[in-house]
């Protein structure tokens, strides 16, 4: 499809596309860096993907262009004065004046010197802390090296001066000890905050077999942390483990989590994973349960066998089957959020989430039963802005959506008509 260029525009959405169905959606991974090796997939049988029907009743949406320029803009923090902080994943902040059309930007000074800005790797996701305006703090995660190498990935916390001119590390690590690929790949680290204040955080499994169903390792993950101490949160599923990482555990078996939801009214948590070459998953996450995914076969195998389902249901029959499920070809899903409120509509309660490799905005109408009932694609975030990455909810119930292709990204604001 030819690309009809990132571009300034107020625009109305037409109806959602009557074409599309979620098993027949083209997509790939994430990054040109992490595209997968071809291996066959998994079959619907052995990781329960379904065709979703199409959502016909949708209303109307304004998309409008706060900010362009940036670059792989990788999340979005909304700040208590009105402003935004958004973190580039090649190590820089920026602050935006305000959620609105026609936003200033100014950079936030702050040291970069350890990032490993590599493949998918670098300064990804944001979470500003709810106590900001006392503390002005907020935690990212990103990628960490020492004397050239790369150690880990890691939570840090920062406190952003007075100023906003500048932003300080006062704890890091917050969390540390994340696997890393040198490469880059898969380093996942999405943080997301819980009602009830914990944070979760989806990480990816650094295209390694084993991590995903190791309980020692924190790759492959959602961690659900105390965003004070960093340690576990009471109520964690493997809290009296010996090991200090498994404590941290809320849910294993991902591959490479871009996502990460909390429905409201619910507090249920929805994550956007990416697939190999087929079945990117959205997930509703139980505590303590395995998404099934397992390239290295129980140990039985060496390297990464991406051949595998990516909820292997037979190798693992109580794995928690996937809400919502791609098929083949992918579409590397990334950023979600929730559409919350009465100026939505039929649309408030809808999962929003970004493609990287499909260009596109899906919206997910979630069932009674917390599957994906059905789903379209706004015909002006199909294939208009090129990637997209981060899907946020701001303080006033607008979506904002990033771009992601490296230059002249920009930050979208949708609103219904």
């Amino acid at each position: 499809m030819q690309r009809s260029g990132r571009r300034r525009i107020t625009s109305i959405v037409n109806a959602m596309s009557a074409t599309v169905l979620a098993f027949a959606l083209s997509g790939c991974s994430a990054d040109p860096a992490s595209v997968a090796g071809g291996g066959a997939g998994s079959a619907p049988a052995a990781s329960g993907a379904e065709t979703v029907p199409v959502r016909t009743d949708t209303p109307q949406l304004r998309v409008s262009t706060v900010v362009s320029g940036l670059s792989h803009p990788w999340d979005l923090g909304f700040l208590p004065d009105g402003q935004v902080l958004v973190s580039q994943r090649d190590g820089q902040f920026a602050l935006l004046s305000g959620t609105a059309p026609g936003a200033t930007v100014t950079p936030v000074a702050a040291d970069f010197g350890d990032l490993l800005a590599q493949g998918e790797g670098g300064l990804m996701g944001l979470v500003v802390h709810p106590d900001f305006a006392q503390s002005r703090r907020f935690t990212t995660c990103q990628t960490h090296t020492e004397n050239g190498n790369a150690v880990d990935v890691r939570l840090v916390t920062w406190q952003l001066a007075h100023d906003a001119r500048s932003a300080a590390r006062v704890v890091d690590p917050l969390v540390g000890g994340l696997p890393v690929n040198p490469s880059g790949r898969h380093s996942g680290c999405r943080p997301t905050l819980a009602t009830d204040g914990a944070l979760l955080v989806g990480t990816g499994d650094t295209a390694r077999g084993a991590i995903a169903q190791d309980l020692t390792s924190l790759g492959g993950k959602v961690l659900r942390v105390d965003l004070t101490t960093g340690g576990p949160v009471a109520g964690n599923p493997f809290a009296d483990a010996a090991d200090p990482a498994q404590r941290l555990i809320w849910t294993y078996g991902h591959r490479n989590v871009q996502g990460v939801a909390v429905q409201p009214g619910t507090g249920e948590v929805y994550t956007a994973e990416h697939g190999p070459s087929t079945d990117d998953e959205v997930n509703r996450l139980r505590a303590g349960g395995n998404y099934g995914w397992d390239p290295a076969q129980g140990g039985s195998v060496g390297g990464y066998d991406e051949s595998v389902p990516m909820t292997d249901l037979i190798r693992y029959p109580d794995a928690v089957p996937a809400v919502w499920s791609s098929g083949r070809p992918v579409e590397a899903i990334c950023g979600a959020a929730f559409l919350s409120g009465p100026q939505w509509g039929d649309l408030d309660g809808t999962l929003a989430v970004a493609a990287l490799r499909g260009s596109k905005l899906l919206l997910m109408n979630i069932g009674a039963d917390g599957t994906v009932a059905s789903m379209g694609v706004p015909t002006a975030l199909d294939d208009t802005f090129g990637r997209l990455r981060a899907v946020r909810s701001g303080p006033d119930g607008a979506l904002f959506v990033t771009s992601s292709n490296g230059t002249d990204d920009v930050v979208l604001r949708i609103d219904p008509a």
